[in-house]
């Protein structure tokens, strides 16, 4: 009895001997603690602060680059300046001129022709006083027979040619600049005559066109333009660069015209008149119908607004049209908005890389 008893103390002991390596190898290690090293720990408070900048800052360059790159398409029209670019009450002289060419217009007319009309009507009437008194039957009873005198001819001969040269000479460098042909940069505006409005047409900013019919007396009144000259829509330019204006008709001639802007020409249907103007500065510019073109004529008014050159393209986005550079523009705006990308190694903090790196043992171990 006894000897069965030690029989089996052994054979259990030989069991467990045999069957404990087996058992070890197959038990995973326990995973190792690592110890935070107290040079890179992080309150939680100022963990988070620290975190948040990167994406932060990122956030307000993303906001900088966007509003720089923005395209502005906002447009309010332009309130008129009372006596500019409109006719004033009592008014005996041309209206103030907003172009280099309506200035030396003006001047040709006050400074040249004006004087040498004065003086020739003070000479003939001078004259025609001096024979009336000199020669009349009372004072002289016996004619005089002198049918010729040369020096006389030949006065009235060389000084009508040199007043009318000295007037050619500006008169035709007035034309010839009314008619020079606008650069290939001008902006293109086609100013088509209906019966009885304008439309205007932009071809090189989307071909959209805009049309302009007179406003109603209260409509003129409340928004504080002058009755029979304001418009629902006026054309809409640049101001202080050159525009090619191209007039036609699509009934019967009309005639575009400003005078503050010293520009008119006839719009004929079938053909195209083309002239350069360039306004000098912004402003609200009316104008009417010149050519008598049916029964309301007297109610297709010109509004021009000339505005600075970023008013004038937010104008034309307004309109559904495009802008010059405006592609460029949307498609580097989304890349340079996005923020730059930021690396998990900048973003992680020392309780993650703990983490990390004992989820990672186990693996390693095996």
């Amino acid at each position: 009895m006894a000897f069965a008893s030690w029989t089996k103390s052994i054979g259990f002991a030989a069991l467990v001997l045999v069957t404990a390596p087996l058992a070890l190898a197959q038990t995973p290690p326990a995973p190792p603690v690592a110890a935070p090293a107290p040079s890179t720990q992080v309150a939680p408070e100022a963990a988070a602060p620290a975190a948040a900048a990167p994406a932060a800052t990122a956030e307000a360059a993303s906001a900088d680059v966007a509003a720089a790159g923005a395209l502005d398409s906002s447009y309010t029209p332009m309130a008129p300046t009372p006596g500019k670019g409109m006719p004033v009450d009592k008014g005996i002289d041309f209206q103030d001129q907003y172009s280099e060419l309506g200035e030396y217009a003006y001047w040709l007319d006050t400074i040249v022709l004006l004087p040498i009309i004065v003086a020739i009507s003070l000479l003939v009437l001078g004259l025609l006083m001096w024979i009336v008194i000199r020669y009349r039957a009372a004072a002289n009873p016996v004619a005089s027979r002198v049918t010729h005198n040369t020096t006389i001819e030949v006065i009235w001969t060389l000084v009508p040619v040199l007043i009318l040269v000295g007037v050619a000479v500006p008169s035709i460098d007035l034309l010839a600049k009314q008619y020079k042909p606008a650069p290939a940069s001008a902006v293109t505006v086609k100013v088509t005559g209906y019966q009885w409005y304008w439309g205007y047409s932009y071809p090189d900013n989307g071909d959209f066109e805009v049309v302009s019919n007179m406003l109603t007396e209260e409509a003129a009144i409340k928004s504080g333009e002058p009755f029979q000259l304001a418009v629902d829509n006026r054309m809409v330019v640049p101001a202080g660069e050159p525009i090619r204006i191209i007039t036609t008709a699509s009934d019967v001639i009309h005639s575009f015209s400003v005078p503050s802007l010293w520009f008119k020409m006839d719009a004929v249907p079938g053909r195209s008149n083309e002239k350069m103007l360039v306004i000098k500065e912004p402003g609200v510019y009316y104008g009417q119908c010149s050519e008598l073109c049916g029964a309301r004529h007297g109610f297709m008014p010109i509004a021009v607004e000339a505005l600075p050159r970023a008013k004038f393209d937010a104008w034309v986005r307004s309109q559904g049209g495009t802008v010059k550079g405006d592609e460029v523009a949307a498609a580097a705006t989304p890349a340079a908005a996005t923020p730059p990308a930021v690396s998990a190694a900048a973003t992680t903090t020392p309780a993650a890389d703990a983490a990390a790196t004992a989820a990672a043992a186990p693996a390693a171990a095996q």
